[in-house]
């Protein structure tokens, strides 16, 4: 045991304050040099991850108090990246699980509470930003006190120690109260001593870790990071490899480097011992979930699992008329090897064949996990065509069940009646109401994941923006039966060409528009949703026929309101299942999976 060392996680839903909290960590404990700049939000290196305001990978970074390393493991707050926070849960002896003082323990706080204490983790419960008008951390805690009660699997977990604090100006004390104005986070750091236990491990016993996460160098190839278990891990050490597929057998190799977190960066090592992280390069066929060990080590560590993927896509190679125009990796190939490099790090989403060898099946928690991977292909420079979201479904006692979702939404006390009747053919039902900040009502509500795509954008348009809401897989429920989509048809072109002002200006009058005047479209392309259930096949290259009669009113351009411009979600939670979305590094176009109206009879015929 290491009683210089702690491995804490913190644990959070969506925007309570986690990064924030490790930013002011790392400032107060001196992780910064004095000439390096304080970036906000340090710990989120994603793109997406600054973009979207959420932590998408699960991350580390060190910082000392009173002559105790802590390892800090800053993990991602939305249902959707569970399979990163078990990661996370893996390398650590205890959490700090941070909760908003207004809006309380949302699902994805009780999914990542039921994982700590499944693993009979302490936990510590941060109820931050208690400066908030609406705060009501008395509340709260009672409510965290209830989600104990209903998960604790021992009268031990149900004693906690409880901080309310400020993160963003650093500020915390114990118990329920307001942080005093000069305080800082020494009771924080001082209970995280107190509470977490130092890491279990005998550093004389033969060498034992498991990786329970991937990163790459441009100089070193794969890294593998992850936490020793048992003796001591040795840079230039042959060692052996428990791969998923060494059937008893592992692969004997070679430590190249090794390094620790140290601040938000890494440091080079000679050796680490039981109980700390690792960072090490040298083994390229190593995966997550293996288990590193001495040569004379005989069984290899419990390989970690996830709960397995909800929801699945087909990632196709681009098959339209502008295909190869906009991207740089453009071939089933390409394709293939992007998805077989994400799986390695990723371990909650899973790949599989399809008929069709230019289409790939992938598998993840939810639509945003889907879309974050889509959207970080294109940026980096892929072309792809991905079909509708369905979900996998499981034989229960020999029916059929789809996964169900439970969910909390925050909505203003006018749009209530909105949520409830959009769920009713959803087939979810509303299972508590109860009154948030002034104005606002918080509907708690069950559904099936089927019915759940597409209700969020329905419900961020009906709200305008205003509505906060938050999912989690909770189970499995029986297969619902037919669920509607949405009702206004597709407004497919009939030709290649670029639209023009005078050709929408007729087609606005018969549905919402997606494109503007002067965008190139082309066959089986879909340029707006008709206000009829019906398809429409349209003109929208149509010039205006010249004549030599000119007036001021006919010379005025036409007045086209402004086209929905869809995003990569919307986009993917609007179309049928005839139809796909075009993603390419410049472009979002939703077309026809059949392109010409021969096409499209065709597979009628068979369907």
């Amino acid at each position: 045991m290491t009683n210089s060392l702690r491995n804490v996680a913190l644990v959070a839903h969506v925007d309570h304050g986690k990064t924030t909290l490790v930013d002011t960590l790392l400032r107060s404990t001196g992780a910064f040099a004095a000439h390096q700049a304080v970036v906000d939000r340090v710990m989120d290196s994603d793109d997406q991850e600054r973009e979207r305001g959420i932590t998408i990978l699960a991350k580390a970074a060190r910082i000392t108090w009173k002559e105790t390393l802590i390892n800090l493991v800053d993990t991602p707050g939305h249902a959707d990246f569970g399979g990163e926070v078990e990661r996370a849960l893996a390398l650590v002896d205890g959490i700090v699980l941070l909760v908003d003082a207004a809006e309380g323990p949302l699902p994805q706080t009780r999914y990542v509470l039921s994982k700590a204490l499944g693993l009979g983790l302490p936990v510590i419960l941060v109820i931050n930003k208690v400066d908030r008008g609406d705060a009501r951390p008395e509340e709260v805690l009672e409510e965290v006190e209830q989600l104990f009660l209903d998960l604790a699997s021992s009268d031990d977990q149900l004693g906690f120690p409880v901080i309310s604090a400020v993160a963003r100006e650093g500020r915390a004390m114990m118990g329920i109260g307001m942080p005093a104005a000069d305080a800082d986070l020494s009771c924080l750091l001082d209970t995280i001593l107190n509470t977490v236990p130092a890491p279990s491990g005998d550093p004389t016993k033969p060498l034992t870790a498991l990786v329970t996460n991937l990163d790459a160098s441009d100089y070193l190839g794969r890294l593998a990071i992850g936490r020793v278990h048992s003796g001591v891990m040795k840079k230039g050490e042959t060692v052996a490899l428990w791969g998923k597929d060494t059937n008893g057998n592992p692969l004997k190799r070679r430590i190249a480097q090794l390094s620790v977190y140290d601040g938000v960066g890494r440091t080079e090592v000679d050796s680490i011992s039981a109980g700390d992280l690792f960072i090490l390069a040298g083994i390229s066929e190593v995966e997550v979930g293996d288990t590193i060990s001495a040569t004379d080590v005989t069984e290899p560590l419990p390989r970690l699992e996830v709960d397995e993927p909800v929801i699945r896509m087909a990632f196709g190679v681009n098959t339209s008329p502008y295909a190869g125009r906009e991207g740089k990796f453009v071939t089933s190939r390409h394709l293939r090897d992007r998805l077989q490099k994400e799986i390695l790090g990723n371990v909650s989403i899973k790949i599989a064949d399809t008929d069709s060898p230019d289409v790939t099946s992938v598998a993840g928690r939810g639509e945003l996990q889907l879309a974050v991977l889509i959207e970080n292909m294109r940026r980096e420079g892929y072309e792809l065509q991905v079909g509708r979201p369905e979900v996998i479904t499981k034989e229960i006692n020999g029916k059929r069940n789809e996964p169900l979702e439970s969910g909390t939404c925050d909505v203003p006390d006018e749009h209530v009646g909105t949520i409830t009747q959009a769920l009713a053919p959803r087939k979810g039902r509303v299972t508590d109401l109860r009154p948030g900040d002034p104005g606002r009502t918080i509907v708690s509500f069950e559904a099936p994941s089927r019915g759940l795509i597409g209700f969020r954008s329905m419900l961020m348009s009906s709200t305008r923006g205003t509505a906060l809401l938050h999912q989690t897989h909770a189970g499995w429920t029986p297969w619902v039966g037919e669920l509607p989509h949405r009702t206004g048809g597709a407004m497919i072109a009939d030709r290649i060409g670029s639209t023009t002002g005078y050709a929408l200006d007729n087609l606005q009058l018969r549905g919402e528009l997606f494109v503007s005047p002067g965008v190139e479209v082309y066959e089986g392309m879909i340029i707006g949703e008709a206000a009829r259930g019906e398809e429409m096949v349209v003109n929208a290259v149509r010039a205006k026929e010249k004549t030599n009669i000119r007036t001021h009113s006919h010379d005025d351009g036409p007045k086209l309101a402004a086209p929905v411009d869809h995003t990569l979600e919307t986009a993917i939670e609007w179309i049928g299942d005839d139809e796909l979305v075009e993603v390419t590094p410049k472009s979002i176009r939703i077309r026809k999976r059949g392109l010409t109206m021969e096409d499209r009879r065709r597979t009628a015929k068979k369907g």
